[in-house]
């Protein structure tokens, strides 16, 4: 049954629309100065506690909590002591856990908000502020935004390809394109302790902090970076899997092509790609779907990124024409991620 829409109705739509504006910015804030940190390591502590321990000014920090409470991401007794909602520890406090939310709502409330102030110009110019070469914190923040699809990827979605996981075990070579700050190559050389990682970036920033982050860890005998594109600085024919993760709809549509071309060359006869990224509605029945949510706030967010989302189409014209010929597995994954696997 369709409910029947209103003027009121419509309303209604706009101010739960900003109510989550103002939860995102309340959810950074309490990210940020440690607000979510600090009630979940005193639960029942009060907000002036909390305020005093974390140097803020304790009338703002008890208004923070009334309104967290208020969006359930906060839990009290009648004495006005917090706690942390359920699940909220894995999700706003703790980056390492795979459902940690705390980078992609920066992502939104830092940088969206300030490519949105450049919007009344980009729309009138098409003007583009492209994802590499921005800032080191912007590098990671989208690192820590991935963070959970990175820990996916390594130790659900590899492992769960019967023969693909069987290769890494045995010694084989994984790449991946666009590797960023290296944390998917980190992921996976611990789900797979006698794999071979290599990563292809052409972002400075990001492969400094992945070259860092390699030697930190003390893999740099397993896990290699090359500078470059795919499609000129790989080597033919060497890798058993290659994998790339939230970065086809980043690439430019113009120079797609070469990259999956390369992505193809790069892996041995029988190897693997693995394409984990966002599908963009091909039809406007499609713009209203659950299952293209995701990716519509993507294919916007990020308009001025240069970024455009690929539809299903495009996707398999892309894989086709780089020689996939065989069949091409595909699932939604959490919100809206589309994997793809293929074999050459």
């Amino acid at each position: 049954m369709t409910t029947e829409i209103s003027a009121d109705s419509q309303v209604a739509r706009i101010f739960a629309w900003r109510r989550g504006f103002n939860a995102l910015h309340l959810i950074d804030l309490g990210v940020r100065l440690g607000l979510f940190k600090a009630f979940d390591e005193s639960p029942g502590a009060s907000p002036q506690e909390v305020a005093s321990r974390l140097a803020l000014h304790a009338p703002y920090v008890e208004v923070w909590c009334t309104t967290a409470y208020g969006f359930a991401l906060l839990d009290a007794d009648q004495d006005r002591r917090f706690r942390l909602a359920p699940f909220m520890n894995e999700i706003l406090v703790n980056p390492a856990h795979p459902r940690y939310l705390g980078g992609y709502v920066r992502l939104g409330t830092q940088f969206a908000t300030e490519d949105y102030r450049l919007a009344l110009d980009a729309f009138r110019t098409g003007a583009t502020t492209p994802f590499q070469g921005r800032s080191e914190d912007f590098a990671q923040v989208v690192a820590q935004a991935i963070a959970g699809v990175n820990l996916m990827v390594a130790r659900r979605i590899l492992p769960g390809i019967a023969e693909l996981a069987e290769q890494l075990d045995s010694g084989g070579s994984l790449l991946e394109v666009g590797c960023g700050t290296g944390n998917l190559l980190l992921q996976v050389a611990k789900a797979f302790p006698n794999a071979r990682c290599t990563g292809v970036e052409i972002d400075p920033i990001g492969i400094a902090a992945a070259r860092a982050a390699i030697r930190n860890a003390g893999l740099d005998e397993r896990i290699a970076i090359i500078e470059g594109d795919v499609a000129t600085t790989v080597a033919e024919g060497v890798f058993d899997v290659v994998v790339m993760v939230e970065v086809l709809h980043e690439i430019s549509p113009h120079i797609r092509p070469a990259v999956v071309r390369g992505c193809a060359r790069a892996l041995r006869p029988g190897g693997w790609l693995v394409i984990v990224d966002e599908t963009y509605p091909s039809t406007l029945a499609e713009a209203r779907s659950t299952e293209f949510r995701f990716p519509l706030q993507t294919g916007f967010e990020e308009l001025m990124w240069g970024n455009r989302v690929p539809t299903r189409i495009e996707q398999e014209h892309l894989l086709r024409d780089a020689g996939f010929s065989g069949a091409i597995d595909r699932s939604i994954l959490g919100e809206g991620f589309t994997l793809l696997s293929t074999r050459k």
